[in-house]
């Protein structure tokens, strides 16, 4: 890419930082200048799931990742209250520590979900809503889990193994591509490498012991965001939230635009990442 005068325009500097909120340490990446724009990962992701996504981002927005506390490189304060409405205030913490009026929000999968709640809570701070794949109401996925995964008998079992075995990797990140032959290598290895610090398991049962009850909060919470400009992105093979609950949530907002990828499954900025960034820059750059 040129600059002006033809000249090369110099590299993209993504920053890796840190900063301490409400007495936990959280890392998150920074690039770009222009209108603020925060990417909300999902529930086993990381900031690392934005690698693609931030270079071409930040080319027009100030971009903050983050590894969402007890996620990632982040630390995970034990006794942490991790239901969808805490993770939506401590979203909401960040862009204060910032000093951020208003904000465009990108959040994927349970960040999706965080995301509308942190909107619902102070909409006069959002400006743009993306959504990709974001939980919500009208799908089923996961409810039977959440109360299985959740229950104290069940719970210190599924801890005590599930760092040992393959079946996050053989199943579960490999059934949220839409075609497994897109998985770019190492990505696999990365997403799996916070997964064995201390806490990191204990925060996915801690989300999903309030599964269900959040997601009644969160269709209560949808008139208060109805008015906010908001693109959806889905993949037509999600096996994570069902694709047919896309038009239910649309019907929600007054100004949504729907993008159904086809042939994509949960994770589109991983697996089309071209296609995915060029409709949120359109998105960003319409509005």
């Amino acid at each position: 890419m040129l600059a002006d005068g033809g000249r090369p325009s110099p590299p993209l500097q993504i920053e890796e930082l840190t900063i301490t909120l409400d007495g936990a340490r959280l890392r998150y990446q920074r690039a770009g200048s222009g209108p603020a724009l925060l990417l909300v990962h999902g529930l086993l992701g990381y900031s690392f799931s934005w690698r693609y996504t931030i270079p071409a981002l930040a080319r027009q927005a100030s971009v903050y990742a983050l590894d969402l506390p007890g996620t990632g490189f982040s630390d995970a304060p034990p006794g942490m209250n991790c239901s969808m409405r805490c993770c939506a205030e401590r979203l909401l913490h960040f862009i204060d520590a910032f000093g951020i009026s208003a904000c465009d929000l990108l959040g994927t999968s349970h960040g999706g979900a965080v995301a509308i709640l942190a909107a619902s809570i102070a909409p006069e701070r959002i400006r743009r809503l993306i959504l990709v794949d974001p939980v919500n109401p009208w799908s089923a996925h996961g409810t039977v889990l959440s109360v299985l995964l959740s229950n104290p008998m069940i719970a210190p079992i599924f801890l005590k193994f599930i760092p040992k075995l393959r079946i996050l990797e053989d199943f579960y990140f490999r059934r949220m591509w839409g075609d497994p032959r897109r998985i770019r290598p190492g990505t696999l290895e990365a997403y799996m490498k916070p997964l064995i610090r201390p806490g990191a398991f204990e925060y996915g049962i801690s989300v999903l012991r309030s599964w269900n009850r959040d997601l009644g909060e969160l269709k209560s919470a949808l008139p208060r965001v109805s008015h906010i400009p908001t693109l959806l992105i889905w993949g037509s093979l999600d096996a994570a939230v069902d694709p047919k609950s896309a038009a239910k949530l649309k019907c929600y907002f007054h100004d949504c635009r729907l993008l159904m990828m086809e042939g994509i499954g949960h994770l589109p900025y991983e697996e089309a990442p071209e296609e995915f960034n060029r409709a949120v820059i359109q998105f960003l750059s319409s509005q």
